[in-house]
């Protein structure tokens, strides 16, 4: 591994808890170059929700290369990209009663929530945008100044400006009514609020540490938005994509967002896409206002639509991920009654859980202990207090159980010491 360490960034994360060289990857299982296998549970952080080479996709993909399918066209009009649009069009909006037009923003997460933020600005005439505490939306200066933890914010060099952060769900345990605080600043001429264009927000803050906002409370803050006039701009880049059970996370709140944005497994295989979903009365943009090099890798188009059309014609995936969501947290539960002293707490919806632990100290013992035993997974929240689970929601039930047992044993192995 010498080469990696002469070579590349100290801002090298994920290597540095799982020191192995990865060679070939199948299903929900990572191969290191010494043939060790490795049970994945974090699926390139919520990338890979169908799982590594996906035989269906990589079909379909290998076909596409083979006949010498356009790769990049910028955004022209290609067929690959007639596909995509037909399948999302067809598959997910229309059965779900929804009036999107889509943008097309850069190959990542990022790209998707800076194009909404700056269309926002843009529709609106308003500088300021509300972002919840422990919120991550990337690592762009935009997405920067709407995400919450304070390292991540502190590598930006430069003050993060025009954004203002407001309690997330059960932020203060209940003590006060959902919205007080927002709600009155926004109604007093002398708060100091400047009046926002949008408010953005994750359903399940994943790098926040798996915070899972109350159906009620996502229900209130459309509501807020609606009464005082405030685009909502829902960040499903990481629990988009049937990350916890329907395709969209916030289907079961019953909101329509002002605009979605959406990356991550949206490609299907792991290859870069992005979309932003926005209202049709919100397209206001005029031609290359926003524009990029990467809007749309056409091999991506391609898995993208393929693995719209395999997963999403039916709910077979959706009832799946519920069910392995719940004996997750079953197992999870079982570890919180197990050890009731050290503040053990069971998080997540679907297949997005997370364990909090005291420290994340602990939470990072516990991460080594399971990959010494073959089971990757990392660690999330403020302090990264918080073992996060996302495996493929194609993984197998026996995976499931064999992983939850690593787990078991992992945790054992710490707290019992």
């Amino acid at each position: 591994m010498s080469i990696f360490e002469k070579l590349e960034s100290e801002v090298r994360s994920y290597s540095r808890g799982w020191p192995t060289v990865f060679d070939r990857a199948q299903g929900s299982w990572l191969y290191s170059e010494d043939g060790k296998a490795y049970l994945d549970f974090f699926a390139g952080a919520g990338a890979l929700n169908y799982g590594h080479n996906n035989p269906v996709l990589k079909k379909a993909l290998i076909d596409y290369i083979e006949r010498d399918g356009v790769t990049h066209a910028l955004d022209m009009y290609t067929v690959a990209k007639r596909d995509f649009l037909e399948a999302l069009d067809e598959v997910i909006l229309r059965p779900r009663s929804m009036d999107y037009k889509v943008i097309f923003p850069g190959p990542g997460g990022a790209n998707a929530v800076e194009a909404a933020l700056k269309l926002a600005r843009k529709v609106t005439g308003k500088e300021s945008v509300i972002n919840f505490t422990n919120a991550f939306h990337g690592m762009t200066l935009g997405a920067l100044s709407v995400t919450g933890n304070s390292m991540k914010r502190g590598g930006a060099g430069i003050p993060l400006v025009h954004a203002t952060p407001m309690p997330y769900d059960k932020y203060f345990d209940g003590a006060y009514p959902d919205f007080l605080y927002f709600e009155r600043l926004l109604e007093d001429s002398g708060s100091g609020l400047n009046e926002p264009a949008a408010v953005i927000v994750e359903t399940v803050q994943g790098e926040g540490g798996i915070n899972a906002a109350r159906l009620e409370w996502l229900q209130g803050l459309s509501e807020l938005c609606e009464r005082h006039d405030i685009l909502l701009i829902l960040d499903d880049v990481q629990m988009g994509c049937g990350r916890t059970g329907p395709f969209f996370s916030f289907e079961e709140a019953g909101i329509k967002p002002d605009m979605v944005c959406l990356s991550k497994s949206i490609g299907g295989y792991g290859l870069p896409l992005a979309i932003t979903l926005i209202r049709p009365d919100l397209d206001v943009w005029s031609p290359g206002e926003h524009n990029g090099t990467f809007r749309g890798i056409n091999p991506a188009f391609v898995t993208a639509a393929q693995a719209l059309r395999t997963y999403w014609s039916d709910d077979e995936l959706e009832k799946g991920t519920r069910a392995k969501g719940e004996r997750v947290a079953a197992v999870f539960e079982e570890l919180v009654a197990r050890y009731p002293d050290t503040g053990l707490i069971a998080k997540g919806r679907g297949l997005a859980r997370g364990l909090e632990f005291p420290s994340g100290e602990v939470a990072g013992k516990v991460c080594a202990a399971a990959f010494d035993r073959g089971l990757l997974m990392e660690t999330s929240g403020p302090d990264g207090e918080v073992v996060k689970l996302l495996p493929a929601l194609t993984t197998t039930d026996a995976e499931i159980k064999q992983g939850l047992d690593i787990i078991t044993e992992s945790v054992d192995a710490v707290l019992s010491h």
